[in-house]
């Protein structure tokens, strides 16, 4: 899925080559070792419960979210007026991440990577509501082909059809949300408040479940237990390296690379071969949110002192 769960800080003006090109090598990267991460998720699959797995992840992914508070200053960083929508966004996450890693267990890894890309839709979708934000013809348009290719995966009512798919869906309406309080809390908070109380919170969030899912890992397991932490933590930094470097019409489209990944370790790992139908699919929502992020990315014209509102 999407998995830029730290925001998108704003990228200098006149950010030089040099900048751009770090910001995405730290894109590529980042979604490489998300998708590494959705690998050994899937492995573990079999034998742990997603919310054994989703407290994992997030225990031992507060190694790099120390490394960023660290780096913005300490715990000065993480002084808040906002708790509740800490908490509230802590919760989304929880369940997006779930669903997911639940998912996995279910489905085809690309399969499970294209389908979550419909998160970037549900935000365009939901901005109205929940923000208020005017969205223009062109962006519903947008919307409206992405989830047509949603559906050319999916392929609902057919024998190709497989309920895991549901999981995938919620999950990216659950970001998109998360998505969105973080677009309200980013006037106030600082990236290392955002990152760490996420990361707290949605682990903690797991832990009424682990009495009635717990699994002792195993040697091996524990060591994979360990590197989605580490891996996972250390994409959502990357995450944040690359918007900070790059704008974010430039990183955004790297996303998709995921879908190639997804590809080639469920084809190494699992002998699962994306059909015609996911490939078009898969094609159609990438399109579609890249043209999301070109509008909602673009340069808007001023005209005097109080800028107008964007129609599409």
């Amino acid at each position: 899925m999407p998995k830029s769960q730290a925001p998108h800080p704003q990228t200098p003006a006149g950010a030089g080559f040099e900048r751009v090109g770090l910001g995405i090598t730290a894109a590529v990267a980042s979604v490489f070792c998300f998708a590494v991460t959705d690998a050994i998720v899937k492995g573990l699959g079999d034998s742990y419960s997603a919310f054994q797995i989703v407290f994992f992840r997030y225990l031992f992914g507060l190694l790099p979210v120390f490394v960023v508070t660290w780096h913005a200053g300490g715990v000065k960083a993480l002084h808040t007026r906002r708790p509740l929508f800490h908490a509230v966004r802590a919760c989304l996450l929880f369940v997006a991440l779930t669903c997911f890693f639940a998912a996995l267990q279910r489905l085809p890894l690309a399969e499970a990577i294209a389908t979550a890309f419909t998160a970037p839709l549900f935000v365009v979708a939901l901005s109205r509501p929940v923000l208020g934000e005017r969205v223009g013809p062109r962006r519903w348009g947008a919307v409206a082909a992405g989830f047509a290719g949603a559906m050319i995966i999916i392929r609902p009512g057919t024998d190709a059809f497989q309920p895991g798919t549901l999981l995938v869906l919620i999950s990216a309406f659950s970001f998109a949300l998360m998505v969105l309080t973080t677009r309200l809390l980013t006037r106030t908070e600082t990236n290392a408040a955002l990152l760490t109380y996420a990361t707290v919170g949605a682990g903690l969030a797991s832990v009424p479940f682990l009495p009635f899912v717990w699994q002792t890992p195993a040697g091996e397991d524990f060591v994979s237990f360990v590197a989605i932490g580490l891996v996972g933590g250390g994409a959502a930094l990357l995450v944040i390296i690359a918007y900070r470097n790059a704008p974010a019409a430039v990183v955004a489209p790297f996303e998709y690379t995921g879908l190639l990944w997804g590809s080639i370790f469920g084809w190494v790992f699992w002998q699962e071969k994306p059909d015609a139908a996911v490939w078009i699919g898969a094609a159609i929502v990438a399109l579609a949110g890249a043209y999301i992020t070109h509008r909602e990315t673009r340069p808007r014209p001023r005209a005097g002192p109080v800028a107008p509102r964007s129609g599409q």
